[in-house]
């Protein structure tokens, strides 16, 4: 590997953390804001609209 592999796969590394931790925060914050029943329907829907058995 040379040095410029080596500073490319940090960027890639450093820019794929970075994008999960924005998007952790903003799922955080996002359903922090909604009530629970709220939530438990929208998953419950999407359970079964991916045919997945919740009963």
């Amino acid at each position: 590997m040379t040095v410029e592999d080596h500073a490319s796969a940090s960027r890639t590394g450093l820019a794929s953390a970075f994008f999960a931790l924005i998007l952790g925060v903003g799922i955080i914050a996002v359903t922090g804001h909604v009530q629970a029943a709220a939530l438990h329907d929208a998953a419950h829907d999407v359970r079964h609209a991916t045919g997945f058995p919740c009963h």
